[in-house]
């Protein structure tokens, strides 16, 4: 029987980990000989996914908007889309309010280790960098140069004018209408052959990427780091796990088709931790696996990419609580609460940097007791649990386009 290349993928993120964890406790040499062959073949393949993203994401978005050519239409899908995000959001954050305090009540730190924690990783912090204000987000929505919007992947407001364009395409004559959206539906379709056969190279991509990391981190994680990191990732993937009944159960499409659709964009997603680079999969998945009509998966997957962090109302809850364990602070119930509503309320505005979403918590962990010190250790622990951040992150990106395709109006 014949694997297919997303199980063969999941198959070299295995083995290229621990190929590189193995290297890593065989020889000190032995990492630095694979990192410098992995590495490329790493940066290569996510550079080529990476490559197909702005292309696909304008042609999707212009010959899907400017074929339903209604404002009002638009605006209303724009709209279903948001109320679909909140609702997820809404319940992931509930879902975390109420799993992850009893299982840190179940982790018993010792002062003097977590101490020594504290003094060791807290240094390992990266610098936070000046984060925009709200104000300078708001007006940077609308692109000033939308070249620039595209060479820099700032896909909100890429998507903002690629909307707008395709609107005023859909006002054009018949013929000059038809003319222009030739040129974006024949780019959209070579794009999507292009994303097939990037999908298909995936195992040697995925297999770099994993040995890498694997060479880098080691297997050694106990104690405090230990219990963080697998707790953290098994509430992750319990969230992931729900995400497939809701998407059954609101899109209206069976478990296992649904599962087979967004498996691609998954392996992506763990391989390169980016959301962004999934996205090529989605659309792929969505159009071949799931026949979406493109004009509701090519508005809402990107969208979703660029505003939609659904693992935020678990991970924040899981970061807080590790870190009142360490700091010796007691969490009470509307301090859980109060993360749990800023946890929906801020998913939209994370901006797109590495651990930006750590940057974002500082001052609502502050608000509750925590130090923002703790930040620091969080962005020094965060390879591992990224990975399953951007996991449920992708995975809800592809539930919400299944729900919003199902539920749009029928002239959408």
């Amino acid at each position: 029987m014949r694997m297919s290349p997303g199980g063969a993928a999941i198959v070299a993120l295995l083995v290229g980990f621990l190929a590189g964890a193995g290297a890593s406790a065989l020889h000190p040499a032995a990492p630095r000989i694979l990192l410098a062959v992995a590495d490329p073949v790493g940066t290569i393949w996510v550079n080529a996914i990476r490559m197909t993203v702005i292309p696909l994401v304008v042609s999707l978005l212009i010959t899907g908007v400017a074929s339903v050519g209604d404002v009002r239409i638009v605006g209303r899908m724009g709209l279903q889309a948001v109320l679909v995000f909140v609702v997820l959001l809404c319940g992931v954050a509930l879902l975390g309010s109420i799993i992850v305090p009893p299982v840190y009540s179940l982790l018993d730190v010792d002062p003097s280790a977590s101490a020594a924690l504290r003094e060791r990783m807290g240094a390992e912090g990266a610098p936070i960098p000046e984060l925009p204000s709200f104000t300078s987000w708001l007006t940077g929505i609308i692109p000033v140069n939308p070249v620039k919007a595209a060479a820099d992947a700032a896909m909100l407001p890429l998507i903002v004018f690629s909307v707008a364009f395709a609107l005023a395409v859909s006002r054009l004559d018949v013929a000059r209408r038809d003319a222009v959206l030739a040129i974006f539906k024949g780019t959209g379709e070579a794009m999507l052959v292009l994303v097939r056969w990037l999908l298909f190279l995936s195992p040697i991509g995925v297999f770099a990427l994993a040995a890498s990391l694997g060479a880098r981190m080691g297997l050694s994680a106990a104690g405090i780091i230990g219990f963080y990191l697998v707790s953290h990732a098994l509430l992750l993937l319990l969230t992931l796990l729900l995400l497939y009944p809701v998407a059954a159960a609101a899109g209206g499409i069976s478990m296992a088709r649904f599962a087979r659709a967004v498996l691609p964009a998954q392996v992506v997603a763990m391989g390169t931790r980016s959301s962004m680079s999934a996205l090529p999969a989605l659309l792929e998945g969505a159009d071949r696996q799931l026949k979406l009509p493109r004009a509701v998966a090519g508005f809402a997957l990107p969208l979703a990419v660029s505003t939609f962090r659904l693992n935020q109302g678990v991970s924040w809850l899981v970061m807080a609580l590790f870190l009142a364990k360490l700091y010796g602070v007691t969490l009470g119930v509307t301090a859980v609460a109060t993360l749990a509503i800023a946890a929906v309320a801020m998913s939209f505005s994370i901006p797109g940097i590495p651990s930006g979403g750590l940057f974002v918590i500082a001052p609502f962990y502050v608000a509750v007791g925590i130090p923002a010190e703790g930040i620091g250790i969080l962005i020094a622990l965060d390879t591992i649990p990224d990975v399953f951040k951007t996991l449920v992150n992708v995975t809800g990106h592809m539930t919400s386009a299944v729900v919003l395709a199902r539920h749009a109006p029928a002239d959408d």
